[in-house]
């Protein structure tokens, strides 16, 4: 690896790493979570250093980019590294009762859950008092009550609540007796917050400063809590933890500024809102679940008395429900087994013990129960109900490579097809597309960005053929819907299938027909979804379907080093003509010195590429060398401007992100009345003013997950000395291969960079994908 000319040469060692950088803890976020987003950002992980802020991923009026004072609700940034590492580690399960000594673990959690559902059952009885109904309530449901009864009284006529279209459905789509007529497409909109009246944002901002919280809370409080916001604030000040950025011991200052003597760390209401805020930060990180004994002990952590009675209030008042993984031994087995134990001695009977295995209990929110659920039944769906006896032998023939061969056959001959494989063998996918729509198929490919959809389309010639995944479902692209409302498809491949999140999967799979063949094809070795899940992952491990593994090689330097970073090497690599230079650097200053020289000058005059195609990648959005000091100083070089329009002057480069997971890059045309006007790749959007804050950053340095699934002419990744604890093997992977002719990595933390390739492998979530799909009949067993 070389130099450009004026650069300082560097090296990147294979040498035994130093012991300055340790995995994160079991528990914490995983480092391929790991940058820490803005507020509109989908939450990245511990990939940022310690000087980053993790918990940009909340970022949102909360904890504005100036700061707010320490010990208010605002501050909700800095220290947020060490909460993910304290209390990510939570995992929950219901509360045990006492079995009898003779008793199986497994026998006791059962014990304990049929104990818990009696206690349920008479508390519901033994309530003869009345209750005022939707006292509990929150979010949508809340928002469902206030317009019942709003209309029930006359205050607002029913129309009122008919203001905007409704969101396509993310249920199972309708049965063909019950089909419903197709819908034309529609543009894509940007999402719009959910609409607060001025009464409502007086109400909450009166509760929030008797609280002693910020007013700028307001807005997002009404978001997550709905018009009875102020209402609900009042009676239950815990709420406050439904509105990002929030912490506990925030909401714990405004409980008591509210309630004074009258609330404690054991307060239910306490204690059922720290429950469901454990489980919202795990999926922050991208657990769907949690396991019992690690909630149990964050809950400790945060003085409550009682964890296991926390977390059977919280169960009982819906906050959050309980899994069981593995097999729960019937009464009969567990005696037939003592039994035989019994006759075959001690020694076997030991054997006995060891090989059963414990019940694993696991606490989660429903949203996500519900997503994993339907998609593995949906998945199942596809499998057992596509007509597997077709003939592409001719199609597999022509294959421009083996790989792509292999594919064809196999996805002539399955429902659900898994292809993994490098940036080269995208053109696999695009081959497929090609042979299948040559048979008169409807084939399409989806991909995660607007710059993939190029990418796919140019490979297979017809941009008809590529679509982006929100696009599809949205129905801005794509071929629309069917008679009975599933996508008009027999073919669907799914490129980038690593950043699928477990929501966004399961309304994929139920928009798809019976009979409808998926394939799910990406780079195991990137980063994981911004959302929760880990949905290519789990349907690899869980062998549910054939798995085709690209043998085509990406090409070139970058192509070598990225391979072997990919299985844990740090390889020089031959580069005659420049594509990787290494640039080290002292301290985070210099960082960003040179990576403006690089973007601006040595880049353009070594390559010919300009600044605008030359993309910036750093651990964390905060930081000395983050995004945001890094997008302040590419600014002031490259589009100086007083920023007029929020910040933002015509000529910025942008990311805007309409919802956590999507990163949108553009260029800032102009702003009206209407909003700030962007040029996504040559697609016109227009975001609201009340959203440019929270949603829209400037976009020439972008964290690793903004960039994946997306590729540059030139890019040039920034390690500063901070960055060194967010680093990762799937963090490295992802942002060295995002530059197509030539990667810059402008190198401060010495021999923190090859321990992460080694010895940081991607971080496990807590999912219960695999397990469902395992538990699935094969096809064959099926028939």
């Amino acid at each position: 690896m070389t130099a450009l000319p004026g650069e300082t040469p560097g090296t990147v060692g294979t040498d035994t790493p130093q012991d300055t950088v340790s995995p994160p803890e079991a528990g914490a976020e995983g480092p391929e979570h790991a940058e820490a987003p803005d507020a509109s950002d989908a939450p990245d992980g511990p990939d940022a250093s310690a000087a980053s802020d993790p918990s940009d991923a909340s970022d949102a009026p909360a904890a504005s980019e100036g700061g707010e004072s320490s010990g208010t609700p605002a501050d909700a940034d800095d220290d947020a590294k060490g909460e993910a590492e304290a209390e990510a580690d939570a995992d929950a399960a219901p509360a045990e009762a006492a079995p009898a000594a003779e008793l199986s673990e497994a026998q006791a959690e059962l014990a304990a859950q049929r104990e818990l559902r009696e206690r349920i059952e008479k508390r519901k009885a033994e309530k003869a008092a009345p209750i005022a109904a939707g006292t509990g309530l929150s979010g949508t449901a809340a928002d469902l009550l206030a317009a019942v009864r709003a209309v029930e009284s006359g205050e607002k006529a029913g129309t009122a609540f008919f203001d905007r279209p409704a969101a396509a459905p993310a249920s199972r789509r309708p049965a063909p007796a019950a089909a419903q007529p197709p819908r034309p497409p529609a543009p894509e909109a940007v999402p719009t917050e959910r609409t607060a009246t001025p009464e409502a944002l007086d109400a909450v901002r009166a509760v929030l400063t008797e609280g002693g919280a910020p007013e700028a809370l307001a807005r997002p409080a009404v978001g997550a809590l709905g018009e009875q916001a102020a209402e609900l604030l009042r009676t239950d000040p815990w709420q406050l933890l439904s509105v990002p950025g929030v912490r506990p011991e925030q909401a714990d200052g405004f409980a008591r500024a509210l309630l004074g003597a009258d609330c404690g760390p054991d307060d239910g209401r306490r204690t059922a809102a720290l429950v469901g805020w454990l489980l919202e930060r795990a999926a922050l990180q991208g657990h769907t679940a949690l396991d019992a004994e690690a909630v149990r002990r964050a809950l400790a952590e945060r003085a409550v008395g009682d964890p296991e009675a926390a977390v059977r209030d919280a169960v009982e008042e819906g906050v959050a429900l309980v899994f069981q993984e593995g097999e729960e031994p019937s009464t009969d087995d567990a005696g037939a087994a003592d039994g035989e134990a019994d006759e075959a001695g001690d020694g076997e009977a030991g054997d006995a013990d060891v090989a059963r295995e414990p019940v694993q209990m696991l606490l989660g929110l429903d949203r996500y129960a519900l997503a994993e659920e339907s998609l593995a039944d949906g998945l199942a769906r596809l499998v057992n109900t596509c007509e597997k006896a077709a003939d592409w032998a001719e199609a597999a023939a022509s294959a421009p490579g083996p790989s792509a061969a292999e594919l064809i056959r196999t996805t002539a001959a399955a429902g659900l097809v898994a292809h993994s494989g490098g940036e080269a063998a995208r053109a696999e996918p695009a081959a497929l597309i090609a042979a299948a729509r040559g048979l008169g198929l409807r084939a399409l490919g989806a991909t995660h960005s607007e710059d993939g959809r190029r990418r796919l389309a140019a490979a297979t010639g017809d941009p008809d053929t590529a679509v982006t995944l929100s696009g599809l479902l949205s129905g801005a692209q794509g071929p629309g819907r069917d008679e009975d409302g599933a996508l008009a498809l027999d073919l669907l491949v799914v490129l980038d299938a690593p950043q699928l999140d477990v929501e966004g999967a399961a309304v994929l799979v139920e928009a798809l027909a019976d009979g409808a063949r998926l394939v799910l094809s990406g780079d195991p070795g990137v980063l994981g979804s911004a959302g929760a899940g880990r949905v290519f992952a789990d349907v690899l491990a869980s062998h549910a379907c054939p798995q085709v593994v690209s043998r085509t090689p990406d090409p070139g330097p970058i192509g070598e080093l990225v391979s072997g970073i990919g299985i844990g090497e740090l390889n020089q690599v031959d580069a005659p003509g420049k594509e990787v230079v290494i640039v080290p650097v002292r301290d985070a200053g210099e960082a960003v010195h040179r990576t403006v020289q690089l973007v601006a000058d040595s880049v353009p005059r070594a390559f010919s590429i300009p600044a605008e195609e030359t993309q910036v990648i750093t651990v964390g959005h905060g930081g000395a060398a983050g995004t945001r000091a890094l997008n302040e100083a590419l600014k002031q070089r490259l589009n100086p401007g007083p920023g007029r329009f929020g910040g933002f002057d015509p000529g910025d480069r942008v990311v805007h992100v309409p919802a956590p997971g999507r990163a949108v890059p553009g260029v800032v045309l102009s702003a009206d009345a209407e909003g700030l006007r962007l040029d996504c790749g040559g697609v016109p959007v227009v975001v609201p003013q009340e959203r440019v804050e929270s949603s829209v950053r400037h976009g020439w340095a972008l964290s690793a997950h903004q960039a994946a699934g997306m590729r540059w002419p030139a890019a040039v990744v920034v390690l500063p000395g901070d960055a060194a604890q967010g680093l990762s093997r799937p963090w490295v992977y992802t942002a060295f291969g995002r530059g197509e002719r030539h990667l810059s990595v402008v190198h401060g933390v010495d021999q923190a960079l090859p321990h992460a390739v080694a010895q940081v492998p991607a971080q496990e979530r807590t999912t219960r994908l695999r397990p469902l799909l395992e538990a699935l009949p094969t096809p064959d067993a099926a028939s």
